[in-house]
């Protein structure tokens, strides 16, 4: 993927910002969330802004520019500060999925809108919009992926019954080394075991949105 939008800067650059904005607005979103639930330890340590560099995890980032995956910096949560229990903790991983999902959905609107305003939009715009779109929907079906450090994985360690706090530990700590695995293993073999998973519904969810994808990122 690197290479691809390294033969164009703009679309490199395009890439990069819509990048910035989902991001920052998932892990604000799991910040406010865990603050509105009684969790101030986010805001107390600067993650309740929409400054971008408080969320940017270099790794992470890095990732997402070279192979179409990666995460924010994690916002720590103190889940038993929450109200609501192991429920509040779900509700905490669930915003930063959901604000992408709206996220994506406002900038489709603003596509939409824009298409049928001008007839002769600037190319520019209609890319930069329908990336963010995009961007925004890799985001939030890739952390439903059930893997630490993606949200998917502590909406799933939340629903197990207390029973399995041994496994949750051990998953917890082994999860991160299965993802990095798996995304080595499809470098090495030229594959894309994930995509081949979540690639139908974020290209279900790119059509629902603003229809076929043009620009064929994903």
């Amino acid at each position: 993927m690197l290479y691809f939008l390294l033969n164009d800067p703009i679309l490199f650059v395009i890439w990069i910002v819509a990048l910035v904005i989902g991001i920052t607005v998932h892990e604000f979103m799991h910040a406010w969330m865990a603050n509105a639930l009684g969790d101030p330890t986010a805001k107390f340590l600067g993650r309740l802004s929409i400054n971008p560099l408080k969320h940017l995890d270099p790794l992470g980032t890095l990732l997402l520019v070279l192979v179409g995956f990666g995460w924010g910096k994690p916002v720590p949560v103190n889940p038993l500060r929450l109200k609501w229990g192991r429920w509040g903790d779900i509700l905490v991983s669930v915003a930063g999925i959901l604000t992408n999902l709206i996220t994506a959905a406002i900038f489709a609107l603003a596509l939409r809108f824009l298409l049928f305003a001008n007839s002769h939009p600037s190319a520019y715009a209609v890319t930069f919009l329908d990336v963010v779109v995009q961007v925004n929907i890799l985001l939030a079906v890739f952390n439903l992926v059930p893997l630490p450090p993606l949200d998917g994985s502590k909406i799933f360690l939340a629903l197990l019954p207390a029973r399995f706090d041994e496994f949750k530990a051990k998953f917890e700590n082994f999860g991160p080394m299965i993802l990095f695995g798996i995304i080595l293993l499809e470098r090495l073999l030229n594959t894309s075991i994930l995509f081949a998973i979540i690639g139908p519904v974020i290209n279900f969810l790119h059509q629902l949105f603003i229809g076929n994808s043009s620009l064929g990122l994903f």
